[in-house]
C-alpha cells in the first residue's frame, strides 16, 4: 500500500474524501501476505531445535516468535508509517494514530517449541478503537481467516458462519489455561470442571486465536477462557462476530479487548454458557 493512497484513505475514513468510506481491500491484502509470510516461515522451521527463553515459569518465547513478528512489525512500518503497532513480543508504539495493529506472531508458543504442530498467526486492525479487520492463518493447514467489520467472515474465501447446535449436551467446546495455573486460584480449573459436566467434550488446544476462528467455522460450538492478551483475541473476536457469533466477557459484559476473560460462542448457547460459568463462580468450585 503506497503513501498516497494511504493519505486518500485516512481522509475518507475521517469523512474528507470523496468517497466517505475507506475500501479495507488494500490492508486486508497487506495483513493476509505478511500472515502468510510469518507462517510459512513457521511450518518450515518447526522441526528445528528452537532456543527458548522464559518470560514466568511456563510462559516462553522462542526465536521463531522474534522472527516471524520482526517480519510482519517490520514491513508495517514500511508500507504503513506512522501507524501503532501492539505486538506481543515488542513494546508498543503510540503515536497517536487512529490506526493500531495488534499481532500474535505466534500464537501457541508452547505446541511449536515442542513440534505440536497447532499454532496461528493472528494479526488484527483496529481504527479509532474498533477492530475493523482480522486474519487468522494456520499454516500447518493453509487456512486462512479472514474478517472485515460488516462484511461476513471467510476461509481461503468461502464464507463461513457459526454452528447451529442449540443444546449443550451436544456441544463441543474449547477452552485454555492461564499461565499463572500453578500459582492463581483463578485459574479455570472450576469452570472447566462444570463445563466438561454440562458439554459433550472440550478440547484444549493451546491456541486461543485459533480457536475462536473455529468457532467462527463452526468447528466449535463455543470457547472460553481467563486473562489473555489483546492480540490472543482480536482478530479471532472478529471472526467470530461476522460468522454469526455472539463475543463477550465471560460475566456477560460487553466485550472489549480490556476484558480478558471472553466468552465466544454460536450465539445459541451463549446464555447457557454464561449461565454455567456464572455458578461455578458463585459456588467457588
Amino acid at each position: 500500500m503506497d503513501m498516497d493512497r494511504e493519505r486518500n484513505e485516512e481522509r475518507d475514513m475521517d469523512g474528507e474524501g470523496q468517497s466517505g468510506a475507506l475500501d479495507w481491500q488494500g490492508y486486508l491484502e497487506v495483513a493476509q501476505s505478511l500472515a502468510r509470510e510469518a507462517g510459512d516461515y513457521l511450518r518450515r522451521h518447526l522441526d528445528d531445535r528452537h532456543l527458548i527463553r522464559f518470560k514466568g515459569e511456563i510462559d516462553i518465547v522462542t526465536e521463531a516468535d522474534q522472527a516471524a513478528e520482526e517480519m510482519i512489525v517490520g514491513a508495517i512500518r514500511s508500507r504503513c508509517p506512522g501507524h501503532d503497532i501492539l505486538a506481543e513480543e515488542s513494546p508498543a508504539t503510540s503515536h497517536g494514530s487512529p490506526f493500531r495493529w495488534i499481532i500474535d506472531p505466534l500464537d501457541g508458543t508452547t505446541n511449536y517449541s515442542h513440534g505440536y504442530p497447532v499454532f496461528c498467526v493472528s494479526i488484527a486492525l483496529e481504527y479509532k478503537g474498533v477492530c475493523v479487520l482480522g486474519i487468522v492463518y494456520n499454516p500447518m493447514l493453509a487456512e486462512m481467516f479472514t474478517a472485515v467489520k460488516g462484511q461476513g467472515a471467510f476461509l481461503n474465501g468461502k464464507e463461513i458462519a457459526v454452528s447451529r447446535t442449540a443444546k449443550m449436551s451436544r456441544c463441543l467446546l474449547a477452552t485454555g489455561f492461564p499461565y499463572d495455573i500453578r500459582h492463581s486460584s483463578d485459574n479455570n480449573l472450576n469452570y472447566f470442571e462444570v463445563m466438561a459436566m454440562n458439554a459433550q467434550a472440550i478440547r484444549r488446544a493451546g491456541s486461543a486465536a485459533l480457536d475462536l476462528a473455529y468457532v467462527a467455522a463452526g468447528r466449535f460450538d463455543g470457547f472460553w477462557e481467563l486473562k489473555l492478551k489483546p492480540w490472543d483475541m482480536a482478530a479471532g473476536c472478529l471472526l467470530v462476530r461476522e460468522a454469526g457469533g455472539r463475543v463477550s466477557d465471560i460475566h456477560g459484559a460487553e466485550f472489549t479487548l480490556d476484558a480478558p476473560h471472553v466468552a465466544a460462542s454460536n450465539g445459541l448457547i451463549h446464555d447457557r454458557m454464561l449461565t454455567i460459568l456464572g455458578g461455578a463462580a458463585r459456588s467457588g468450585q
